[in-house]
């Protein structure tokens, strides 16, 4: 296990987070690497943008006029804001659905001032608040245009899934993922399957992701219009105070960044042609933002600004109630020279 990042109080490090970060060109071969990268990985919603791809292959975003705002929250892990709902909802209008048949279990929203305003209107908090509801109005999108039975898609049987699941192993280059006897598969937190496989292989997915080299050309078009979608609308991909939206405000379609829970973050950095993935093992976000913000600093060329704008994820001052100075949360002695060499 690499220590990458430390928690500091004073001049002592009193805790510290061990994790692995691998970053794959599209070739597949192995760029940087820190840390155990065999170690199968369940990517969680990091992997959002490839399993949004069949709503744009299948035709059903255009069928439905989807917007850049809807295709950016296909992609999202979001606050529950009232920005968020409307268009989650605006997408299940638009292929004949409502709320009712989101799948993903409902969710209050992030923050008190969303759920203040649901009480004050004497609502109730529903499946639209689910950060993963732009997903999964995404995935009833593509069922509805391919004339699924929309009940149940979230099941591993469910043609939905086998489609996305059918997309995972291209991109991965790993087949029969739903075989609980060759891979690990869990349930996810709004209930669709999740895949466990090394780092090596999600990054490898994602480096795909960012070129369209190894894809057939529907799926490399399909990509470039999610990396353009998200890069146009960051708000919707996450929302207020969020790394994913603030990265993607920062760097636009240089950067396609995407959180996943316990630690996980996968990236797609088109112009170095590099797909990226790691893991804080803990699991700790802190982290995790910190291990993808030294894979951006130490990779991605940056002008003084983009380095400002940048600064509050690279090294956090942690104060007391009193707002003294306490300790900073940083980065490990050696992980950028890791990074970039």
């Amino acid at each position: 296990m690499a220590a990458l990042v430390e928690v500091t109080r004073g001049s002592w490090v009193e805790s510290w987070h061990d994790g692995a970060i691998a970053i794959v060109d599209s070739n597949g071969e192995m760029v940087r690497q820190i840390g155990d990268i065999e170690r199968p990985v369940f990517p969680r919603s990091a992997i959002k943008g490839l399993q949004a791809l069949p709503l744009i292959e299948s035709g059903a975003a255009d069928a439905y006029s989807l917007s850049q705002e809807a295709l950016s929250i296909a992609c999202a892990s979001h606050n529950g804001e009232e920005i968020h709902t409307k268009v989650s909802a605006a997408m299940l209008k638009a292929c004949g659905l409502d709320d009712h048949a989101l799948e993903c279990g409902t969710q209050a929203p992030k923050f008190e001032v969303d759920q203040a305003h649901l009480h004050r209107a004497h609502l109730q908090p529903s499946a639209l608040h689910n950060n993963c509801s732009g997903k999964h109005a995404g995935f009833l999108c593509f069922s509805q245009k391919a004339g699924f039975d929309h009940q149940g898609y979230v099941n591993l049987d469910h043609p939905v899934q086998r489609e996305i699941r059918a997309v995972l192993e291209d991109l991965t280059e790993v087949k029969n993922l739903e075989d609980g006897a060759l891979h690990a598969c869990g349930t996810d937190g709004c209930s669709i399957p999740t895949y466990a496989l090394p780092l090596k292989n999600w990054a490898h997915a994602f480096a795909k992701f960012a070129t369209g080299i190894g894809m057939q050309a529907e799926r490399a078009k399909a990509s470039e219009r999610l990396r353009k979608a998200v890069a146009e609308a960051p708000y919707m991909v996450a929302g207020h105070d969020r790394y994913c939206t603030d990265v993607m405000k920062i760097f636009g379609e240089r950067a396609f960044v995407k959180v996943g829970a316990e630690g996980v973050f996968c990236a797609a950095l088109p112009e170095l042609g590099f797909g990226v993935a790691l893991k804080c093992w803990d699991g700790s976000f802190r982290a995790a933002e910190m291990m993808m913000t030294s894979v951006l600093q130490a990779l991605l060329p940056m002008s003084e600004a983009e380095q400002k704008a940048l600064a509050d994820y690279n090294l956090v001052q942690m104060k007391n109630w009193n707002g003294i100075h306490v300790g900073d949360i940083r980065l490990a002695d050696g992980v950028l020279e890791q990074l970039r060499r």
